[in-house]
């Protein structure tokens, strides 16, 4: 699908969690599935994984998937037959059994995995890939290369925001906690009057979603 020049609005629906809008129509773009898939397993502590998935990231490897936590690697190879044997050889680590490696990205992609079953407040952080760790109170577990920590910790909000803001990054109640303090990271006086001309140029009336994300919006 190609679109005209200029930045495509339409992009800003994504995350607005309905607060711009009703999407009433979507195109989706179906891709086969891979000829071949493996799952590997390396033990790494958390700055030697971070290092490691960013030196992977430039170089042409059939990594489809990451996720690290408690001290182990998970990383999945897609793509064909050679491809994924190729990069086998030079990622190494222990291969996994295709089963137990299914069940493992599963529960990662639905959040069955028992890291997500911890009674801790859950906070989703986005930071740049390469970000060494934030050495949080927690337990963490790191997914996208290393732009996405999520953290089970019972470190206040204003502690884990401030992490993620020196790290140039935004923390994301996801779970559990106290909703009081908000669930998205606070925005500077020039960000919300951004986030406040769009609510008005996308719904004037003010009648989408309001305060879903803040209260002003």
């Amino acid at each position: 699908m190609k679109n005209v020049a200029g930045y495509d609005v339409s992009r800003l629906m994504a995350g607005s969690l309905g607060t711009l809008g009703i999407i009433l129509e979507v195109s989706l773009k179906a891709q086969p599935l891979p000829a071949a898939e493996a799952t590997l397993r390396l033990e790494l502590p958390e700055d030697k994984a971070i290092e490691q998935l960013n030196r992977w990231g430039g170089k042409p490897l059939s990594i489809s998937a990451s996720a690290w936590t408690g001290g182990e690697l998970g990383v999945r190879l897609s793509g064909a037959a050679a491809a994924v044997k190729s990069t086998r050889e030079k990622i190494g680590g222990e291969l996994v059994d295709p089963a137990q490696g299914e069940r493992f990205w599963a529960g990662i992609r639905e959040q069955t995995d028992p890291f997500f079953g911890n009674d801790a407040p859950l906070w989703r952080i986005s930071v740049p890939s390469a970000m060494p760790p934030l050495k949080l109170p927690g337990e963490p577990l790191i997914e996208w290369g290393g732009a996405l920590r999520w953290l089970c910790s019972r470190a206040d909000a204003r502690t884990v925001r401030d992490a993620a803001k020196r790290a140039r990054g935004h923390a994301t109640l996801f779970r559990g906690g106290d909703k009081s303090v908000g669930v998205f990271q606070p925005l500077g006086p020039a960000l919300m009057r951004i986030h406040r001309e769009l609510k008005r140029e996308f719904d004037p009336q003010g009648i989408f979603n309001r305060g879903r994300m803040y209260p002003e919006l």
